[in-house]
């Protein structure tokens, strides 16, 4: 499968990887992205990849709490000079009002659903797209409604947002916790709340990357095998948020933080990043790329 200098572009910005290491990677995996994914991790030149993989678009973070309903969504625009624009933000509000009231499947029969001011949602955006000047759409949305609280945090003005749904009652001491959560969530970006939440197919694949890296390390299979079990448990802290050290005091995990605050429980978290996996044009790299790309064929 022959690939490209965007491919070559892509994979770096994936794995945080170099040009070289990319090429060659793509090259002995004959163009798979996600087999040279893998060898790069392998060979300890990237990271595991997270759930929020590439950061492209722009638009906001946004979340609306009524009570025991709760919505975080995205929407995007063709600029961050309109992302910034409060009118923006008010758009959002409006929108995640309809998602909360109406329980949309999803995004397509969002569009569909009665709206204040037009007669549907598509229409209401295609209008609000000639007042600002650029396109508007909804990209996503998690709609909560919970037996327990709900809370949620917004960083850098939208660029990312937390909802978390708590069990229990809102006590002060359940709140205070819930919102460290929100920042704990918000800062590592954990993909499972508990282990058990992990697939087997994932767990299956990580571990083989894990054996791999410590053959490649110059260990013995059999030795490999052991050292993935120490690995898995680093992959669980990374990965599950009750597994992960607070952030705040890395003595105690988030399970022990919640169980201080007066065995406090999660039922569930979104999280979303503002572009996550979308693609946005890059001349610059485009170009770069190409450039180290022509420049190894010679």
């Amino acid at each position: 499968m022959a690939f490209t200098a965007k491919d070559v572009m892509a994979l770096r910005e994936k794995t945080g990887a170099g040009v070289m290491d990319c090429k060659k990677a793509l090259t002995d995996t004959d163009g798979d992205m996600e087999k040279a994914t893998d060898l790069l991790r392998e060979r300890g030149i990237a990271k595991a990849e997270k759930k929020a993989s590439r950061i492209a678009a722009e638009g906001i973070v946004a979340c609306y709490i009524e009570g025991s309903t709760g919505v975080l969504l995205e929407v995007n625009c063709e600029s961050d000079f309109v992302a910034k624009n409060p009118r923006f933000t008010e758009i959002a509000t409006e929108i995640a009002k309809v998602i909360a009231k109406e329980n949309p499947a999803d995004v397509n029969a969002l569009l569909g659903c009665a709206i204040e001011g037009a007669a549907n949602v598509e229409e209401y955006l295609k209008g609000q797209t000639a007042v600002i000047g650029e396109k508007i759409a909804v990209r996503r949305f998690t709609l909560y409604k919970t037996n327990g609280f709900l809370s949620s945090y917004i960083h850098l003005g939208g660029k990312l947002g937390v909802m978390l749904d708590m069990k229990g009652e809102a006590t002060e001491a359940a709140k205070e916790v819930a919102h460290e959560v929100t920042l704990q969530i918000a800062f590592t970006k954990p993909a499972y709340l508990t282990e058990e939440e992990v697939s087997a197919e994932t767990l299956e694949k990580e571990k083989e990357v894990l054996k791999q890296q410590a053959i490649n390390e110059g260990k013995p299979e059999a030795i490999a095998e052991k050292m993935v079990m120490g690995r898995i448990k680093k992959f669980y802290e990374e990965n599950c948020l009750l597994k992960q050290p607070f952030i705040k005091d890395d003595k105690q995990t988030v399970a022990a933080l919640l169980k201080a605050a007066g065995n406090a429980e999660i039922n569930r978290f979104a999280f979303y990043v503002m572009g996550e996996g979308l693609e946005k044009k890059n001349e610059n790299l485009d170009e770069e790329v190409a450039k180290q790309v022509a420049a190894m064929k010679k």
